[in-house]
């Protein structure tokens, strides 16, 4: 379990003395998706959250499943929001759409918004799968995952153990942005939300994404 210092991974400078809650006003942008085997496109969704929990927005776009343009297409979704008052994306996993890695750091950089990327189990590493599944660009792939970082274990003020990578905010700081949208369980409310409607919206218009 990480112990959260004043320098730990991932830290931001402009967040590195602050220990002022976050307001409830804040907005963050939570995605998910959903696809079963045999799409050509996951169903992906993004919801945008106050801290208070209201939902203020969706957006939403359609990753290559096996590809590599989720990061472009999550940018692409942000663009079309047309909001300049998302503070933070929150991330329900950054190994989506099988094997279609997002970039952190890109997304981060290109929005300008600061990113925490949230999943929920330990894992060995998908090195092999990417060799096996991807010959022709397994190295582009294991590139991006490394870029992204080594995964930071956090427990919530509610008990449960969750896995960060954050950009441009540090794991104090994505902690208490979490502990402020996580009300049961592990998964964010923003991811919550936007995965239960990528869920619903691939049930009832299946025939769209293959």
């Amino acid at each position: 379990m990480l112990e959260i210092t004043s320098s730990e991974p991932g830290q931001h400078a402009d967040d590195r003395h602050s220990h002022a809650p976050w307001k409830r006003g804040v907005r963050v942008l939570g995605v998910a998706e959903s696809f079963v085997k045999g799409d050509r496109y996951s169903n992906t969704v993004g919801v945008v959250m106050r801290g208070d929990l209201m939902i203020d927005g969706l957006g939403y776009c359609r990753p290559t499943v096996g590809g590599t343009d989720v990061t472009s297409q999550l940018l692409s979704m942000f663009s079309a929001l047309g909001r300049e008052d998302i503070r933070v994306w929150v991330l329900g996993g950054s190994v989506v759409s099988w094997f279609n890695i997002v970039d952190l750091h890109e997304l981060s950089r290109v929005s300008g918004v600061p990113v925490v990327c949230v999943s929920y189990y330990a894992s060995e590493g998908i090195l092999e799968y990417l060799k096996e599944y991807f010959p022709d660009d397994w190295e582009a792939r294991w590139d991006t995952v490394r870029r992204n970082g080594e995964r930071q274990a956090v427990r919530l003020n509610n008990g449960h153990e969750v896995f960060v990578n954050t950009v441009g905010i540090s794991t104090r700081r994505a902690k208490s942005l979490l502990d402020m949208f996580t009300v049961h369980g592990r998964v964010p409310e923003p991811v919550r939300v936007a995965r239960v409607a990528a869920a619903a919206l691939r049930r009832d218009l299946g025939d769209w994404f293959r």
